[in-house]
């Protein structure tokens, strides 16, 4: 029986302003995103979060359609500009009632909400003033933002996350540009990188003073699965420092009190001021991982920094052309229960895009539910195997704003037609309601969902 225990949460997650939309109402002010996605060329189709899923206006509709899926949990995030539209100063009490409402309607479901502080939504106001997260006083702004959330809300709040992924907000944000704020110099990356940490270091501690004793905090970052294309000891030192780049840059920040050695090139050093890491790596409740790809790594010597480059995807991919690998999953749990101790986590996102047809008010997205219980199911024998998995949030519960992307990705597992604002449930979400009333996978199973997950191969060329 593939069966999950009593106490796994089952939820779906969100971010502010992917769904959200109403970006000038109720006081809020601007946020980078908002400035990013009205600039020319940086967002597919000119798209922009202004009116995204209507969530502001119809949060009570999305309220009774978690219900009726029967989510135990709804992680999403607030918008810091609500609270605060200049970043700092009065909080914008129209804004904070917002969240009061919504978690209000989630409790009054029976639903437990998960709040995020920080999902890439920085108060433009603090870009301009003080450069934004390439700056410490952003980190100290956040601690006071927190602080504001954990004593207004925290009564009715049991879980929250500081930051979410950090990486992305530091290297897409800031050494590519392909993110808000649009900024591509090697230096701030790593700038924001820190300050990131920090800043979820000084809400941590916010928290703490809080006395909040019967939530519980942690941070969410998004961690791959590297493998080497082959056995050289070329592709495996290649590897190595990619993951450094790509996952212990934050986890060994976090549960080491350091730096890997393989990021020295980058100037890590340059950053950290005494004290920084006894607030970094300070313990908190949970380790929230974000998963959605294995990179299969090769030497590179034409790369100046690590020497490394990641092969194309093989094989089979999702509507973005990511790779599918639920192996991977499994993998990235037991290694952060094998290389940094047993601790609570949660898989906080996990999801795939695929082109969505309507067909008669049906949307048959066999591709995504392959793809939910292949992951689920890796999670399942992680648990088996004694990783302190709690819980599973699919990404997304809706269709949504996806970044650079726009629109085009649908990765929900509600259907939104953006003209009309109607939602619509794939099968998806109808197979997923089905899991979380019988806890299991034995549906998936016997439909031969699960039959390929030991054979997958990864190296190039496979």
């Amino acid at each position: 029986m593939k069966s999950f225990p009593e106490q796994f949460v089952f939820g779906a997650a969100t971010s502010a302003y992917q769904i959200e939309g109403a970006v000038q109402e109720g006081g809020r002010g601007l946020s980078i995103w908002d400035v990013f996605s009205h600039t020319p060329g940086n967002v597919k189709n000119g798209d922009t979060g202004d009116t995204a899923c209507d969530h502001y206006h119809r949060y009570r509709e999305d309220v009774q359609l978690m219900r009726q899926l029967g989510l135990q949990s709804y992680r999403f995030s607030i918008a810091w500009p609500r609270l605060f539209p200049s970043g700092r100063g009065a909080v914008n009490e129209a804004g904070l009632d917002f969240y009061k409402r919504l978690i209000d309607a989630l409790l009054d479901a029976g639903i437990e909400p998960m709040v995020t502080l920080y999902h890439w939504d920085l108060p433009q106001a603090l870009q301009e003033a003080f450069g934004g997260w390439t700056s410490r006083d952003t980190a100290k702004a956040f601690a006071d933002y927190a602080d504001v959330v954990f004593h207004r809300l925290g009564d009715v709040v049991p879980k929250f996350i500081t930051v979410n992924e950090p990486w992305c907000s530091a290297v897409l944000g800031h050494a590519f540009g392909q993110h808000a704020p649009g900024v591509q110099r090697l230096r701030a990356a790593v700038q924001a990188a820190h300050h990131l940490l920090l800043a979820h270091g000084l809400a941590l501690e916010a928290f703490r003073d809080a006395a909040l004793h019967h939530a519980s905090i942690g941070i969410t970052n998004i961690v791959c699965d590297n493998v080497p294309a082959s056995d050289r000891p070329a592709d495996i030192a290649a590897t190595q420092r990619m993951d450094a780049l790509l996952n212990r840059w934050f986890l060994d920040a976090l549960l080491r009190a350091r730096y890997p050695d393989a990021l020295e090139p980058f100037g890590v050093a340059a950053v950290i001021q005494p004290g920084d890491f006894a607030k970094i790596a300070a313990p908190v409740d949970f380790l929230g991982v974000n998963y959605y790809q294995c990179n299969v790594i090769h030497a590179n010597p034409s790369d100046p920094l690590l020497g490394a480059a990641i092969v194309p995807p093989q094989g089979e991919v999702t509507g973005t052309g990511w790779g599918v690998h639920p192996e991977g999953l499994y993998r990235v749990l037991k290694r952060i229960h094998r290389e940094y101790g047993a601790m609570a986590m949660y898989v906080t996102e996990n999801g795939a895009a695929y082109e969505d047809v309507v067909d008669a008010g049906e949307i048959h997205d066999h591709h995504r539910i392959r793809y939910l219980a292949r992951h689920l199911d890796a999670v399942r024998r992680a648990i088996e195997e004694g990783v302190d998995v709690r819980g599973y949030y699919v990404w997304s519960l809706l269709d949504n704003f996806e970044w650079a992307e726009g629109y085009t990705p649908r990765f929900g597992i509600t259907y939104v037609d953006y003209a009309t604002q109607a939602r619509m449930l794939k099968d998806s979400a109808k197979w997923y309601q089905t899991v979380i009333t019988e806890r299991s996978l034995a549906s998936s199973a016997a439909a031969g969902d699960l039959d390929d997950r030991h054979g997958e191969s990864l190296e190039a060329g496979s």
